[in-house]
């Protein structure tokens, strides 16, 4: 890898944070405003309860597929040039979706968003780490990440005045003057790097098999066709044995060589499953069967947010101190609390008595889990494979958060046009809320029985932090 060595506070190095963290802010934007947007979405396209589904996980399909491969394309082929042509494929998604006139439109222009987002998301933290000096590479990390979390909050705010004042499409037309600030930084002001020695060949083969697969397992939750799910989990069982194989996997098998490594994942699956569930069905219970406004509603889980980014570093730090088990055990059963106190949010239900108590005993568990989740899973990671060990974690995240999507809402009877009736949305929120409880309740029995405190291992170099942009899963699992 080349890199230039910019400083912070000069201005090649405010040129490179800002071209990175609209990069990567204007994908977590998305990913909290759509939420917003989906019952208007909804009404207006004329779709039923799948609509919405699919809506949310065309995106999430292709981008948990290809994220891996898009970090890969990056290291390879230049990570500028990834960069930049995942931020003009982004915003050519985010018109097409801007413009559909039927959902069938508009979902497969959000799974042409996720390649899309595949291929810019990584780029953001390698540019970073490929363009500052080692000294203040840590500084640079720490801005972006904190300036993306301001994105991340402001999502719903914005998301809720545009669908009350403008329309639903701007939600995704407001991409596009970002992007072209984005463009224009980096051709401008950011300087190419790849990986200069040789590197692994492509695993086109794996994603393939990994998007086809996941395709057909979600297509057989949402449209009820269980030869097309078992078709799908076969492609997946195909892909497993593909990996197995390659000399060159998208994933590789000896990682969960170590019971650690998945035991932390599995934590990952319930955990997110559950989460997902929550940031899909609460804006709409709100807006449904409470009343509120879109902005209301977005705004409501705001206290998730605000407590992640004040407490996650303070629950890395203890766990560092007392090991994960603990955190990793206590703070999904905070969090199911806060899910059975979201059983008080139905008609006529306020803000301060009904949901902010449920959303802030929810962040609070959010809070305490994620960052030992993410220290365990480096830690029962080879050296290495660090950087692949969390961008697979993340993976892990975002398939769960689809999968549960897919299924859930099957499953407690959210169907057809449910999401237009007070009186048939309501009951199937309190099932899947009690569903999203037990979950959380699974990733504490987990974590209590099988997380260990890991071995100490070396610092992970920031330019092989996962592909996914994150340290760990997100704060918001990522549905847009």
């Amino acid at each position: 890898m080349t890199g230039t060595g910019v400083r912070m506070g000069t201005a090649p190095g405010r040129w490179v944070l800002l071209a990175t963290i609209l990069g990567s802010g204007v994908a977590m934007l998305d990913a909290t405003v759509v939420n917003v947007a989906l019952e208007t979405i909804g009404r207006d396209l004329g779709t039923g309860f799948g609509g919405l589904q699919w809506t949310l996980n065309g995106y999430t399909l292709t981008l948990a597929a290809l994220i891996l491969l898009g970090g890969s394309l990056g290291d390879r082929y230049g990570r500028r040039k990834v960069f930049v042509t995942g931020a003009v494929w982004f915003a050519a998604a985010s018109l097409l979706c801007g413009l559909a006139q039927d959902v069938q439109t508009l979902v497969a222009a959000r799974a042409l968003q996720g390649v899309g987002g595949a291929l810019l998301t990584p780029g953001s933290l390698a540019l970073i780490s490929a363009s500052f000096d080692p000294r203040d590479r840590g500084a640079a990390v720490g801005a972006w990440s904190g300036l993306g979390g301001v994105a991340g909050a402001a999502g719903p705010f914005v998301g809720g005045w545009l669908v009350e004042q403008v329309s639903w499409r701007a939600v995704f037309l407001v991409n596009l003057p970002v992007v072209a600030v984005v463009v224009w930084v980096a051709l401008r002001h950011v300087p190419e790097s790849r990986d200069t020695g040789p590197t692994p060949a492509l695993d086109v083969t794996g994603a393939a098999l990994a998007a086809v697969g996941l395709a057909g397992v979600t297509y057989g939750f949402i449209g009820g066709s269980w030869p097309t799910g078992l078709a799908g989990a076969g492609v997946l069982a195909v892909f497993l044995l593909v990996e197995r194989r390659s000399s060159h996997p998208l994933v590789p098998l000896e990682l969960f060589s170590s019971r650690l490594f998945v035991a932390a994942n599995l934590v990952t699956l319930v955990v997110y499953a559950a989460i997902s569930t929550v940031f899909f069905l609460l804006v709409l219970q709100l807006q449904v069967v409470a009343g509120f406004s879109p902005l209301a509603a977005g705004a409501s889980a705001l206290p998730v947010t605000l407590l992640m980014l004040v407490l996650s570093a303070r629950a890395g730090a203890l766990a560092q101190r007392i090991g994960p088990r603990l955190p990793m055990t206590v703070g999904p059963l905070v969090a199911g609390v806060g899910l059975l106190l979201m059983l008080r949010v139905g008609p006529g239900a306020r803000y301060l008595p009904d949901v902010l108590p449920a959303v802030a005993v929810f962040g609070l568990g959010l809070s305490a889990l994620v960052a030992p989740l993410t220290a365990t899973v480096l830690g029962a990671a080879p050296g290495h494979l660090v950087g692949t060990a969390s961008g697979v974690n993340n993976a892990v995240a975002r398939t769960a958060g689809l999968l549960a999507v897919a299924a859930l809402p099957v499953l407690v009877g959210l169907t057809g046009d449910a999401y237009t009736s007070a009186g048939a949305f309501d009951p199937g929120f309190r099932r899947a809320m009690v569903v999203g409880a037990s979950l959380l309740a699974a990733g504490a029995v987990v974590a209590a029985a099988l997380v260990r405190t890991p071995p100490t291992g070396p610092e992970v170099p920031v330019d092989r932090m996962p592909h996914g942009g994150l340290t760990g899963p997100a704060p918001h699992p990522d549905p847009a």
